[in-house]
C-alpha cells in the first residue's frame, strides 16, 4: 500500500519537471518516485566500501535473484538495470536502489568498471538474413551485424566496452533450439568473437527447490586476460534431502486463493477436452511429497500449472510467499507489489540457490585464474631479471678478459 507525500516545489523546479514529463511521457508520481530512489541509491552506494570483494553488474535484473546469488559470494553490485516499473519497486524494497530503465538507451561507457557481468537477457528473434547476404558476397561480419536490434546486442556492447573478467548469462532452456539452433549459434559465435571462452549447460532447479525448472546457463572468461587454456564445469551439488512441495506451504492461507466454482469447472472441462483430443494440456495438482511443474509468469491468470489440493473444497493457488519459496527466496524477501505483479515477478525469476551454486563455481574459477595469472607474471619477471643479470655478468667478464689481454 503506497503512502502519500505532498511536496511543494519552486516554480523553476516544477517547470523543469513538467518539461521532463512531456518529453518522456511519464507521470508526475513515477518521475518524482524515480528521482527519490536514485537519490537514496547514491546515498547507499556512498556508504558501501569499494574494497569489499569483487564487483558485478546486474542486467535484466528482474527482482534481483541473480544479485542475491553473487552477493552470497561476497560480490558488490555497482550497477543494475531493469525496465519494468513493478520489478523496480520490488528491487528497491530489497536492495535500496532502483535499477536504471531502458538498457537500449544506456551508454555502455558510463557503466562502472566491474569484474563480472550478470544478465538474464530475454530471448528475441535474431535476423540472419543480413548476415547470410554478406557472407554470400564474401564480406566479413561481426557480432554487431548478427545481434543488432536484439537485447543480446546490449550485453555484447557492454562486454566489448568494459571487458569484465567473467560473465554469467541465464535464459530459457529452449534458447538452444530456437530458430532451429540458429539463435544460439549467433550467441556463441558473438561471445567467441569478443574473445571470451564460453561454457554452457542446461540445469534443473529441482535439486534445490521442489520445482522442475530447467534453464540454460552460459558462463564466459576473458581470454585476453587469462589466455586460451581455460577449463570450467557445472559441477552442481545440491545439499540435504530432496525438497518437497509441502516444505514450502503456508499453514494459514486466505480463502481468496481457493479457486471459484466457475474457474475450477472451467479448468476441469478444459483438461477433459484436451485429454479426449489426445493432448496433455490441463491443470496440475501438486504432489505434496513431490515437486511442482515450472512456475510461469502467467500463473496469476488461473494458477492451473500448480494447484494445491484441499480437503472438502476446491483446490487453491500458491500464495505469493509460497511462489517466492518455490524459487528459493528467503522469507525475509520483501514483496511490496500486488499479487498479480508478484506472480509475474516470481514466474520470471530464477531459482536462487541454483544460481548461487553456479555463482560460487564462477567466482572460484575467476579467483583461480587470477592467482595463476599473478604467478605467471611473477615468474616472467623473475626470469627476465635472471636474464638481465646473466647478460650483465657476461658483459663484465668480457670486459675483464679484454683488460687482462
Amino acid at each position: 500500500m503506497g503512502k502519500q507525500v505532498h511536496v511543494r516545489l519552486d516554480d523553476s523546479v516544477y517547470n523543469a519537471l513538467s518539461e521532463y514529463i512531456d518529453e518522456t511521457n511519464s507521470s508526475v508520481q513515477d518521475s518524482v518516485s524515480s528521482a527519490i530512489m536514485q537519490f537514496l541509491k547514491t546515498k547507499n552506494n556512498d556508504s558501501v566500501s569499494s574494497d569489499s570483494g569483487f564487483s558485478f553488474i546486474d542486467l535484466f535484473a528482474g527482482i534481483g535473484g541473480m544479485r542475491l546469488a553473487f552477493e552470497k559470494q561476497g560480490g558488490r553490485c555497482v550497477y543494475s538495470n531493469e525496465w519494468n516499473k513493478y520489478s523496480q519497486q520490488t528491487y528497491f524494497a530489497n536492495f535500496g536502489e532502483q535499477p536504471e530503465g531502458d538498457i537500449t538507451l544506456v551508454d555502455e561507457n558510463q557503466i562502472p568498471d566491474h569484474d563480472v557481468l550478470v544478465a538474464g537477457f530475454p530471448c528475441q528473434p535474431f535476423s540472419i538474413a543480413g548476415v547470410s547476404k554478406k557472407q554470400s558476397l564474401g564480406r566479413a561480419t561481426g557480432f554487431e551485424d548478427k545481434t543488432q536490434g536484439t537485447l543480446f546486442f546490449d550485453v555484447c556492447r557492454i562486454l566489448k566496452a568494459k571487458r569484465p573478467k567473467a560473465f554469467m548469462l541465464e535464459n530459457v532452456k529452449n534458447l538452444r533450439s530456437h530458430d532451429k539452433g540458429r539463435t544460439f549459434k549467433v550467441i556463441t559465435e558473438s561471445l567467441d568473437e569478443l574473445d571470451y571462452e564460453i561454457f554452457y549447460d542446461v540445469l534443473d532447479g529441482q535439486g534445490f527447490v521442489p520445482q522442475h525448472r530447467e534453464r540454460i546457463l552460459i558462463v564466459g572468461f576473458d581470454r585476453r586476460r587469462y589466455g586460451e587454456v581455460i577449463d570450467f564445469s557445472f559441477d552442481i551439488k545440491p545439499k540435504g534431502p530432496a525438497p518437497r512441495i509441502k516444505d514450502i506451504l503456508e499453514k494459514n492461507v486466505d480463502e481468496k486463493y481457493t479457486l471459484s466454482d466457475k474457474l475450477w469447472k472451467y479448468l476441469q472441462d478444459y483438461a477433459a477436452k484436451h485429454k479426449a483430443a489426445g493432448h496433455g494440456f490441463g491443470y496440475g495438482i501438486a504432489d505434496p511429497n513431490g515437486i511442482a511443474r515450472t512456475l510461469s509468469a502467467r500463473y496469476y491468470k488461473d494458477g492451473s500449472e500448480i494447484l494445491i489440493e484441499q480437503k472438502g473444497k476446491n483446490p487453491r493457488r500458491l500464495t505469493p510467499r509460497e511462489c517466492a519459496r518455490l524459487q528459493g527466496f528467503s522469507d525475509s524477501f520483501i514483496i511490496p507489489v500486488s499479487d498479480t505483479q508478484a506472480y509475474r515477478q516470481f514466474g520470471n525469476s530464477v531459482v536462487v540457490p541454483l544460481m548461487t551454486n553456479v555463482a560460487e563455481l564462477v567466482c572460484k574459477k575467476m579467483y583461480e585464474l587470477d592467482e595463476a595469472r599473478i604467478t605467471s607474471e611473477k615468474t616472467s619477471k623473475t626470469q627476465a631479471s635472471k636474464r638481465t643479470l646473466i647478460a650483465a655478468t657476461s658483459g663484465d667478464n668480457t670486459q675483464k678478459g679484454k683488460a687482462a689481454v
